[in-house]
């Protein structure tokens, strides 16, 4: 008697592979939805156009915050000294002897003694307190983001001239261009019996400088060496020297090495600890932002959640008939699974490419946004600098992509599950 055959079930015929083409076919034809099912498209439009934006916004502000630090770190290391070398034994009048002795040391590029002090800069259009700095000619030249920005003058015969170099910003204050005559005063000057008189001198402008950010271009005039050493009643010596490292982030390493070299007691200064709340205050700010745009994309996979949600309760007729041709429970999970997350993988790639073309013509949009609705939106005053930067990070650019992606397909997980629980009895009963 020949033994009855079992019936053969899809899996052993062999089924479909994961991810088949019928299951990305059906996906696709669920992502056009028809116009009875008009709303659960429009979800779905929000849902790519949230996650769209939210990525694009993520990129875009995590740029410029990199770039604005960026090119703070820039301007401010660039005009000042990543250490400040100080006296604590009495005044620095072998400051070439011990700037020489620094130079030397491993990792320092160049030194910079310097006498400071602050003063009144006046003019007939007006006045402002500044920040004087009296350098050798041969030093001022080493500070390239001041020597290689001059927009009016020159620095020839810089020692001999009696001239200053003033801030682009300072000069329209002031309304002075070079050749003009700058006034400064200083509460220091000459002792009397009536007692200390102001200081007062004026010195022709030998030249005005940019280097983009205002608070700099608006405070600081440099003066020759001598002449500065004169104006503050300094005796043949320097306030401190600046000392510019080949690598800034190294000056743990550096300090040891510039306090035995130094062959005096010195206070030491480095950049971290002069500017420390400034860039503090600029982490906590840019965690802060990348916290809260996070909401964004959040929000969008929600989005995809209750959309899928509404799909597989209206889809309730085709998952049953699916099921009772063979389909087996994993493929209608993924189905699902593949209508949201094309949502999310589409919107995150879109958002990707116009976050970077943003970050691209940052500068460009902005000026256009100005000239457009004839206001000044990155104000030099408020924001220190005169261009707004986008220094897009490969990596948190790569970690905002990732996030993206992670959320959306978590979002499609639940929706996919409840699709294939669904018995095609009870979803045929419902209809």
């Amino acid at each position: 008697m020949a033994a009855t055959k079992k019936a053969a079930t899809p899996s052993e015929l062999g089924g479909t592979r994961p991810f088949a083409p019928f299951e990305w076919l059906i996906a696709g034809r669920y992502l056009r939805a028809r116009r009875k099912e008009g709303f659960i498209s429009v979800i779905a439009g929000f849902s790519f156009l949230g996650i769209t934006l939210g990525v694009a916004t993520l990129i875009i502000v995590m740029a410029v915050m990199n770039g604005f630090r960026t090119e703070l770190l820039n301007k401010i290391l660039g005009i000042n000294g990543h250490v400040v070398a100080q006296p604590l034994d009495g005044p620095l009048t072998d400051y070439a002897a011990v700037a020489d002795r620094l130079a030397k040391v491993s990792g320092v590029k160049f030194v910079i003694p310097l006498v400071e002090g602050q003063a009144l800069a006046s003019s007939p259009a007006g006045a402002g307190g500044v920040l004087a700095r009296g350098l050798r000619a041969q030093d001022l030249g080493k500070l390239q983001l001041v020597s290689r920005t001059i927009r009016e003058g020159s620095l020839e015969n810089f020692d001999d001239g009696g001239g200053v170099l003033i801030g682009k910003r300072l000069a329209e204050q002031l309304g002075l261009h070079a050749g003009d005559t700058l006034t400064l005063v200083s509460p220091r000057g000459a002792v009397t019996p009536m007692g200390v008189t102001p200081r007062i001198k004026g010195y022709r402008v030998a030249a005005i400088f940019e280097i983009g950010m205002s608070e700099y271009d608006a405070a600081f005039v440099f003066m020759p060496f001598a002449e500065a050493q004169a104006y503050f009643n300094r005796d043949d010596d320097a306030t401190g020297i600046e000392i510019y490292l080949d690598n800034p982030d190294k000056v743990d390493e550096a300090r040891p090495k510039l306090q035995d070299a130094a062959g005096r007691p010195l206070y030491l200064l480095d950049w971290r600890d002069r500017n420390k709340t400034f860039f503090s205050a600029l982490e906590v700010e840019r965690n802060v932002m990348f916290l809260i745009l996070t909401l964004i994309v959040l929000v969008a996979a929600l989005n995809i959640i209750s959309g899928l949600i509404m799909l597989v309760k209206d889809k309730g007729r085709d998952i049953a008939i699916l099921r009772t041709m063979g389909a087996t429970r994993g493929a209608i999970m993924r189905i699902f699974l593949i209508t949201g997350a094309s949502i999310g993988v589409v919107g995150t790639l879109a958002g990707f490419g116009l976050g970077m073309l943003v970050c691209w013509n940052v500068e460009s949009i902005r000026a256009f946004l100005a000239y457009l609705t004839g206001t000044e939106l990155f104000s030099p005053e408020v924001y220190f600098l005169s261009r707004l930067p986008a220094d897009p990070d490969a990596r948190e650019t790569l970690t905002v992509v990732l996030m993206a992606l992670v959320l959306s397909v978590l979002a499609t997980v639940y929706p996919s599950w409840r699709a294939a629980k669904l018995e095609p009895v009870e979803a045929l009963r419902n209809e």
